[in-house]
C-alpha cells in the first residue's frame, strides 16, 4: 500500500478503535461500527459495493453491511487494518492512493469530528498537495449537484470551478477542508464562504459528494 493511503488507512483504524463500537459518526446514522462495516465491505465484497452507486445493488449492500456490522468490533478492525485481499483492485498501490488516501481522511475526520473533545489536526504539505491535485480532478463530479456557481480557493490563490452558474459561491480553505466540504461535510468543514448569502445557504445545504 502507497504512503499516503496506509498512513490514512491506520489512522481511521486507531480513532475507530478509540471511539468505541458506538459512538456517532458525521455520516447521517451511521455509529462507528457502520462506518467499520462500510470500509470493510466496500474493501472485500465487491459484489455488494455496488450498491454505493447503483440502486440495483443497494439491498445487496445493504444486507452485506448488516452482516459485517454484525462481526465482533474488533474484528472490523483488524480487516481495515490489514487491508484488502491480495486479489482485490485494491490490493494494487496506484488504485490504492487514488481511491482510498482521500476516502479513508475523509472517514478518520467523521470520527474524529463528531466526538465533543476533537481538535484540527494539520496536514503535512506533500498530502494536502495531494489532496488538492485528488480534489482538482473530482471537483465537477463532487459539486455537480450544487444549487450555485461553486469555487474552491486555496489560500495560496489556487483554484478549481466544481461547478458553474451563478451567483457564484467562492470556498476557500486548505485542501483537506475542501475535501471534507466537497464531500458532504460542509457543516464541519473550517472554510471561509464569499458570496449571496442566499446562495451560500443553499449551498452548505446541498448534497455534496460523488
Amino acid at each position: 500500500m502507497s504512503t499516503h493511503a496506509k498512513r490514512e488507512r491506520l489512522l481511521l483504524a486507531d480513532l475507530l478503535e478509540q471511539a468505541g463500537p458506538d459512538a456517532p459518526t458525521l455520516c447521517e446514522g451511521w455509529r462507528t461500527r457502520d462506518l467499520a462495516a462500510h470500509v470493510v465491505v466496500r474493501e472485500r465484497r465487491p459484489d455488494a459495493a455496488g450498491g454505493l452507486l447503483l440502486n440495483v445493488l443497494k439491498a445487496r449492500l445493504d444486507q452485506a453491511m448488516a452482516e459485517y456490522a454484525a462481526k465482533p468490533y474488533e474484528e472490523l478492525l483488524q480487516l481495515i487494518r490489514t487491508g484488502p485481499p491480495r486479489l482485490s483492485v485494491y490490493a494494487l498501490k496506484p488504485v490504492d492512493e487514488a481511491a482510498n488516501a482521500v476516502e479513508f481522511y475523509v472517514h478518520a475526520e467523521d470520527v474524529r469530528r463528531a466526538q465533543p473533545d476533537w481538535s484540527p489536526r494539520e496536514l503535512d504539505p506533500v498530502f494536502s498537495d495531494s489532496l488538492w491535485a485528488r480534489l482538482e480532478k473530482l471537483a465537477r463530479l463532487t459539486g455537480r449537484k450544487s444549487p450555485v456557481g461553486l469555487v474552491l480557493r486555496r489560500p495560496n490563490g489556487q483554484t478549481a470551478v466544481a461547478h458553474k452558474g451563478t451567483p457564484v459561491v467562492t470556498v476557500t480553505g486548505e485542501p483537506g477542508e475542501l475535501t471534507l466540504f466537497c464531500f458532504g461535510r460542509q457543516e464541519a468543514a473550517h472554510v471561509e464562504l464569499d458570496g449571496d448569502k442566499t446562495a451560500v445557504a443553499r449551498l452548505t445545504q446541498a448534497q455534496l459528494g460523488i
